[in-house]
């Protein structure tokens, strides 16, 4: 089989989502990781700021590559999305990625959207990460 799903234990059951944390193209060493958000094992929020959520979200990132067998230094690809305008959060969330993705400086995309998985969800960060 060419790919590999990723599920840590830490992190909530997303199969009757239809989704895996991540996905492992084993040809490639390529590692595509789902969109992460603020919620625990009960798909409950645990901050109600976008700087809380962010903070939690790329915990939850690190946990996800960790499983994978990669890192934030192997980061390729990160999207993030923000529920409402991106640029009215810019200058909070800018100090939390420069700490977090450190000199990994992957290919960044920030976008605003107007919904994401629940209602109390106001950030979301999907990956691409090549193995160590």
């Amino acid at each position: 089989m060419r790919k590999q799903l990723v599920n840590p234990p830490e992190r909530y059951d997303g199969s009757p989502h239809g989704l895996s944390h991540a996905v492992i193209d084993t040809a490639t060493g390529t590692v595509y990781i789902s969109g992460q958000v603020d919620w625990d094992m009960n798909h409950q929020v645990s901050c109600h700021s976008v700087e809380g959520q962010l903070k939690n979200v790329l915990n939850n990132l690190t946990i996800v590559l960790d499983a994978a067998g990669s890192s934030v230094e192997n980061l390729l690809n990160v999207r993030i999305y923000i529920r409402g305008e991106l640029g009215e959060f810019l200058e909070d969330i800018a100090p939390i990625l420069t700490q977090y993705l450190a000199e990994s400086r992957p290919a960044l995309t920030g976008i605003g959207v107007a919904s994401l998985a629940s209602t109390e969800t106001l950030v979301e960060v999907e990956a691409t990460a090549a193995l160590k």
